[in-house]
């Protein structure tokens, strides 16, 4: 029997698969949240340096930085990290969360996202079964993960996630047919629509708001982020992803003002918002829909 088969056959092994497989690539989306803001502003300073009259005002970037090198690295002492000391959660419980070299203490975000990506493909796994919409779920599940931390850190949401994302939703729904019940990928007409209807709905909002106010009420990556959920998920899901997203982000911001003394001028990412909502949608959006409007039966 083939894998394949096998995995087919027994949803409790696919489901573990899935969370084994959700867990490592939580160990590289961890790399990405940290290093890929950081290459975005050596870019963006580079090409200021090109810019400038006097190029020597900025120092130059010899060594080679990406997702690949230079090897993962303890932040306080710079050891190399050791494979046996990288393995998802297990490790971080080993060590107690602290260096194995010099005993710093390493942030529990790192086993959390881990965690946390292990455990969201489990339930895309548990929730679509075996097939390929489950991989395409689980594929927006893992940038939706890395753009909301990303946001969460430096409220920003790179091209290089999001254009990519919404390419991705637009390819598959061209080569990759629909299944009944499972919501990705959507047909060509409804991704494209609802990756331009995304993207325009924001936009305007954004514009709106800033005439009315004179101020920016959020970003373009959010307008992007919108844009990607409506090629994978459709125009449909996109009044009910705003709304949500929106929704529970005012909910968000007005506990943070009551209890925490925050200031109300004090921009909140909404990015995180909106890829909550979006992964909610995916799982249970037309679920949600249908029980919105089966409470006032025509």
């Amino acid at each position: 029997m083939s894998a394949a088969a096998l995995l087919a056959q027994s949803p409790a092994l696919f489901i573990g698969t899935c969370l084994v497989l959700g867990l490592a690539i939580g160990s590289f989306l961890n790399v990405v949240i940290h290093r890929l803001p950081i290459m975005l502003e050596r870019h963006w300073r580079a090409q200021c340096a090109e810019l400038s009259t006097d190029a020597g005002t900025l120092p130059a970037q010899t060594e080679r930085y990406n997702l690949v090198v230079p090897r993962s690295a303890c932040p306080a002492c710079h050891a190399p990290i050791a494979a046996r000391h990288n393995i998802p959660v297990l490790s971080y419980l080993w060590l107690r969360g602290r260096c194995a070299g010099c005993g710093a203490r390493i942030s529990p975000r790192y086993p959390l996202v881990e965690a946390l990506t292990g455990l969201l493909s489990a339930l895309v796994a548990w929730r679509f079964g075996f097939g390929w919409p489950t991989l395409a779920a689980l594929v927006l599940t893992w940038f939706l993960v890395a753009l909301a931390v990303i946001d969460i850190d430096h409220q920003l949401l790179p091209d290089s996630l999001t254009l990519p994302l919404m390419w991705i939703g637009l390819v598959l729904s061209l080569f990759v047919p629909a299944a009944g019940g499972i919501p990705v990928p959507v047909d060509p007409r409804a991704s494209l629509i609802g990756a331009a209807a995304g993207y325009l709905s924001l936009w305007g909002v954004y514009h709106l708001f800033r005439a009315l106010t004179a101020k920016e009420g959020m970003g373009y990556g959010d307008f992007k982020l919108l844009a990607a959920l409506g090629a994978w998920l459709g125009w449909q899901m996109l009044l009910p992803t705003v709304l949500l997203a929106a929704g529970v982000g005012a909910i968000v911001g007005i506990v943070l003002i009551v209890a925490r003394g925050r200031s109300s001028a004090v921009p909140i990412a909404f990015g995180p918002f909106l890829a909550a909502a979006g992964w909610l949608m995916l799982m249970y959006g037309h679920q949600l829909v249908g029980l919105y409007f089966g409470l006032y039966p025509g």
